[in-house]
């Protein structure tokens, strides 16, 4: 497959470490490093889509650990929905960092939900050298269609099942000529990662797309190095509130162009040389 996407080739293995309900399920570089990064996935998202990123951050001189967080495609979890929200699922990400560490320093990426997670670690105590806020806001997601199709999505799910929210979810996206031009190996990926998470975790995540309050004062009374970065033209929440929540945070502000709220997939290489000009500072 020629353009970016989680199903780029990369050299990264599929390792299972420790979690609280099962194996948390990851693909991690082998390249000998002396700093770690740890990479947490949005809402329906999953380690895949980090691929076209382990390999350069490995070459920059990270040990690259992209997660399926709990309940997540491959990672089991439970039946409880509250178990999903930011803090708990910090919590879990926190544990993962210092199973990481083993001495060296851990940057910490959340994408989109993830984001709201990865900052659940961090105000958890994780011992992370720093943190970059990806497509992420300061709390719930803002109006827009993105909360109006998780109100959608919520009955349908309860009352059908999995695999019928799915088809409506596919049945909007093929809507959009930039679906219509995927390659079917792809689209069947994201299938198969929906159908294949659990239920009670893609409840609790979109509660917590919906309920989530603004932590970030809160974040920045631990002092830790930030940064936060957008895609050009994100659909979630807007470039100006996540400006603003850099500027809160006293953080840098990147820009990832001709991407959206996917830079990871839709522009890795610009988003890599932000990512590494960024991190490296924080290792000293």
């Amino acid at each position: 497959m020629s353009l970016p996407s989680q199903l780029s080739a990369h050299g990264a293995a599929r390792v299972e470490l420790r979690g609280p309900y099962g194996p948390i399920v990851a693909l991690r570089t082998t390249r000998p490093a002396d700093a770690v990064a740890v990479l947490v996935p949005g809402y329906t998202g999953s380690k895949e889509d980090f691929a076209p990123l382990l390999d350069g951050l490995a070459t920059g001189g990270f040990e690259t650990v992209a997660i399926d967080l709990p309940g997540q495609y491959e990672s089991p979890g439970p039946e409880d929905e509250f178990a999903y929200l930011p803090a708990a699922l910090g919590k879990v990400v926190a544990d993962v960092v210092i199973q990481l560490a083993d001495g060296r320093p851990v940057v910490l990426l959340g994408h989109s939900y993830g984001g709201l997670v990865a900052r659940g670690a961090a105000l958890a105590g994780a011992p992370v050298a720093g943190l970059t806020l990806m497509a992420s806001g300061p709390r719930h997601l803002p109006d827009g269609l993105r909360l109006q199709t998780l109100h959608i999505g919520e009955p349908l799910l309860r009352e059908n099942g999995i695999t019928a929210a799915y088809d409506l979810r596919e049945s909007i996206s093929a809507r959009f000529p930039g679906w219509v031009t995927l390659p079917v190996e792809l689209k069947n990926f994201f299938r198969a990662r929906f159908v294949t998470s659990s239920a009670a975790g893609l409840l609790g995540m979109a509660h917590g797309l919906r309920t989530e309050p603004d932590l970030v004062d809160g974040l920045r009374e631990l002092g830790l190095p930030y940064s936060v970065v957008a895609g050009q033209h994100d659909d979630a929440w807007s470039v100006p509130e996540q400006q603003e929540m850099a500027r809160r945070l006293n953080a840098p502000f990147s820009l990832i162009p001709g991407a959206a709220h996917s830079p990871n997939t839709e522009n890795p290489a610009a988003l890599l040389d932000v990512l590494l000009t960024t991190w490296r500072p924080w290792l000293s």
